[in-house]
């Protein structure tokens, strides 16, 4: 059967012109040099009044030309900006912030109850917290020494106790927590965010994801992607040690040549855009490449760590202990700087993929737990507290809401090699600190073992229902018309939690 386009619709025949061939290669091609910068290639939905778009329409009060303006949300919010701490590989809550006094009293013994069999093979014994727990501050909130100075600041923190999930595996899980589904391809909490509200400062992007130092988590960047989302709002990768790519200015181009391109460059597009006037795509990608000319002043000056006091440096470990925790210190010493600078939407990352490299590399601790616990926590524990405590100090946490989060938690007992927990999809523990949440309380239960949760059941949709509530977002308004479907964070389940607002 011959192919005629002379038979295809308007729309169709729009697809094969020239133009329009050139204006998607042009994306392509744009899109490899800028993906690591600002992976904005590709930067429009749906054309808002075309019949018939598989996607789409985007929001009304988003200007195509300007996708980062800032927008009004549903509601007055608790908070204006979010900061997401991730812990992939599944942190053991029974050894960290749930505390469980029957685990000691049961402790080598294997109860009724105790399946045989769970995701990782044959299990052993009830096994006791690996390190002690204290009380702490003056909520004597009761947390372990595997992260002491996290623990310090319980009294700021508000535990949500009874989070489950639906998948055991961790890159579905990892899948489920920041997007709501298990399979890939579906937009980011940091995506949403940032589609709906925009971002104040225009000289950096509205949501960066700063991965850790030894590479990304399991599932990557759809961690912090766009799905179907605009791919304007995917999050921006880089890390104190890898900064955007693209942002070097060649060693023998001066300032006064960049500044002399740039002027020209505006002429021809200004030039340009009066002559198609009506263009959105034409401005917007203007628009996309005028955002990556003034980063290159604005991002090596963010990351530029040195000019932190000493004093600060010491706080946050940046220059103790193993190299790993450094590299991470100097992470949430540029996610102050981020939060600090206006930054919508900050994603943090404490573990990465363990195919990426050799060693311990994340949380997941299905052997040996006294290791791979305790190296991941020295890492993590003094910097993350400090970034805490220095937001606090400095007034940012009366409206930047904080997330510390993994994707489950681990078995009360042990597995069938006696030194390490197996996953458990049933029972975890997450914690928010900041805008809008109360301080020093803790919300749900597990069971008397951290098995399972029992009062106050919270699912990943609650929990994400509730984090954007405190954004000013109702998350069953908070959607985009997608293959069919009026697509959203929460898919269509989820209850924001009231007790956790402050």
């Amino acid at each position: 059967m011959s192919f005629d386009p002379v038979h295809l619709s308007p729309q169709g025949r729009a697809l094969l012109s020239r133009r329009n061939f050139l204006h998607q290669a042009g994306l392509t091609l744009g899109g490899v040099g800028l993906a690591k910068l600002l992976a904005m290639d590709g930067l429009l939905a749906a054309d808002p009044g075309r019949p018939g778009a598989a996607s789409g329409p985007i929001r009304p009060d988003i200007d195509p030309r300007r996708p980062y303006a800032p927008r009004k949300a549903h509601f007055p919010a608790a908070a204006e900006q979010v900061l997401i701490i991730y812990c992939p590989g599944a942190v053991s809550h029974v050894d960290t912030f749930d505390y469980k006094p029957a685990l000691t009293r049961y402790h080598g013994q294997k109860p009724p109850g105790v399946p045989a069999v769970t995701f990782e093979g044959p299990t052993g014994s009830i096994a006791k917290p690996f390190w002690e727990f204290k009380p702490r501050g003056q909520s004597g909130k009761m947390t372990s020494e595997l992260l002491p100075h996290l623990g310090a600041l319980a009294d700021d923190f508000c535990f949500v106790h009874s989070l489950h999930t639906q998948t055991s595996a961790h890159p579905q899980g990892e899948n489920f927590f920041n997007t709501g589904f298990t399979a890939e391809g579906y937009p980011s909490f940091g995506a949403w965010v940032t589609y709906a509200l925009g971002t104040a400062n225009s000289e950096l992007p509205a949501f960066v994801a700063i991965n850790d130092p030894r590479g990304m988590a399991r599932s990557g960047k759809n961690n912090f992607g766009s799905g179907f989302l605009p791919a304007s709002f995917q999050g921006t990768d880089f890390n104190a040690k890898h900064p955007p790519a693209n942002l070097a200015r060649p060693s023998a181009y001066t300032p006064a040549d960049d500044r002399r391109t740039s002027d020209l460059l505006a002429r021809l597009n200004a030039g340009h855009l009066g002559r198609f006037p009506d263009d959105n795509d034409l401005a917007a990608r203007i628009a996309t490449y005028e955002l990556a000319g003034r980063m290159q002043m604005s991002v090596p000056a963010v990351m530029d760590l040195s000019s932190e006091p000493a004093s600060i440096r010491q706080e946050y470990g940046v220059e103790s202990g193993t190299e790993l925790k450094r590299e991470y210190a100097k992470n949430c010493l540029l996610a102050r700087r981020l939060i600090e600078k206006g930054v919508r939407v900050v994603q943090l990352f404490n573990g990465s993929d363990p195919s990426g490299g050799n060693g311990i590399t994340n949380w997941d601790s299905h052997s040996d737990i006294l290791k791979t616990h305790a190296m991941q926590a020295e890492i993590m524990d003094q910097p993350t507290a400090a970034l805490i405590a220095d937001l606090k100090r400095r007034g940012l946490l009366e409206k930047t809401l904080i997330i510390w989060c993994t994707e489950f938690g681990r078995m009360p007992f042990l597995q069938g090699n006696g030194t390490g927990r197996d996953h458990n999809p049933d029972a975890f523990t997450c914690f928010l600190a900041g805008a809008g949440v109360k301080k020093g309380f803790s919300y749900g239960e597990s069971d008397e073992f951290g098995a399972k949760a029992v009062v106050n059941k919270a699912s990943v949709y609650d929990f994400n229902a509730t984090i954007l509530r405190l954004m000013g977002l109702d998350h069953e308004r908070l959607t985009y018309y997608h293959n069919g479907l009026e697509r959203r964070l929460t898919n269509v389940h989820g209850h924001y939690i009231k007790d956790l607002l402050a």
